[in-house]
């Protein structure tokens, strides 16, 4: 859990540069990229708390064989799913959002280690599962807002 609120503190950390946008790094900007992984987040702990773990399935993945045997997600090979893909967001909504995120994040310590969610293309993941794809998935994405920021400032 620790690892999650540092890169919640990362994040916290670049909401003010949410305007800025490269598109030579991403087609999205600073903002989208915040609001998804926060979206991403809350989803997820959301399935895992609603989960039956007696209806959880293990099935072979390769997609997720790749993704958590390099600890990280190819850019631009992945879609998002509509749910998960910001419409709105400013600086006031980013820090609400980012609070709520908070929030949840320490209600993961009360899940069972049986409750899942079931990924578009993983498959259902168990909560430690579950925790190393949000932890690969949030650094996917704070690298592209570091990135975006880095070709802002040269």
């Amino acid at each position: 859990m620790k690892k999650i609120e540092a890169l919640l503190i990362d994040i916290e950390s670049k909401i003010e540069n949410h305007h800025l946008l490269q598109s030579t790094v991403s087609e999205a900007n600073v903002g989208w990229h915040i609001k998804h992984s926060l979206l991403v987040l809350d989803s997820v702990i959301e399935a895992m708390k609603k989960s039956d773990p007696q209806k959880y399935k293990w099935s072979f993945k390769i997609p997720r064989l790749i993704v958590f045997g390099m600890n990280k997600i190819p850019r631009g090979k992945g879609k998002s799913p509509k749910m998960v893909r910001p419409e709105t967001y400013d600086e006031a909504s980013l820090k609400a959002d980012l609070k709520v995120t908070q929030q949840k994040i320490a209600d993961l310590n009360t899940l069972e280690k049986e409750k899942y969610f079931k990924h578009p293309y993983f498959g259902d993941l168990k909560k430690k599962q579950a925790l190393k794809f949000l932890m690969i998935h949030t650094k996917h994405h704070m690298a592209i807002v570091d990135d975006i920021i880095k070709a802002r400032n040269k």
